[in-house]
């Protein structure tokens, strides 16, 4: 398994330490999960200002969020999956971040920014992997997924 992460920090605050470390967790939930193959996602940190405005265009809810995920495999239902041709990697989508609404809830949540950051990035990637949290059963499955990622990576809560 070959995991490509394209990532972008549009704030200035992701230095490279945090960047390894990103990149570490997502190649270990990758393993986690047993993803196979050439897969490549991005990753990019902004600020409350920009992801308000992706989260009006796009979901229609006009205040700042903390993770936004742009799934390629998503389909409505009358789309046709778009699958990689042979030899080609699996493009899962894009995952955004708010940096700002990182620093808040780590506050809020009395956690590191470290692991609030990878609780959103794990977050992100498991929708872009078709995970989701309408009913509780998703809900229960998706967050527990996520904490046992964390958890088994060294990133607890607290």
């Amino acid at each position: 398994m070959t995991m490509t992460i394209d990532m972008h920090d549009e704030t200035g605050e992701i230095n490279e330490s945090i960047q390894n470390s990103v990149i570490q967790l997502i190649d270990y939930a990758a393993d986690q999960l047993n993803l196979e193959g050439e897969i490549e996602c991005s990753l990019t940190f902004v600020d409350n200002e920009k992801i308000q405005v992706i989260n009006r265009d796009y979901r229609g809810i006009d205040r700042p969020t903390d993770v936004i995920s742009f799934a390629l495999e998503e389909m409505e239902e009358d789309e046709v999956p778009i699958l990689p041709e042979e030899g080609e990697p699996r493009v899962l989508g894009d995952i955004i971040i708010s940096i700002e609404r990182t620093h808040e809830q780590a506050a809020e949540y009395n956690h590191s920014f470290e692991r609030e950051l990878g609780f959103l990035v794990i977050h992100g990637l498991l929708h872009l992997l078709g995970y989701d949290h309408q009913t509780k059963e998703e809900e229960e499955e998706m967050f527990g997924l996520q904490e046992k990622i964390l958890s088994s990576f060294g990133l607890s809560r607290g």
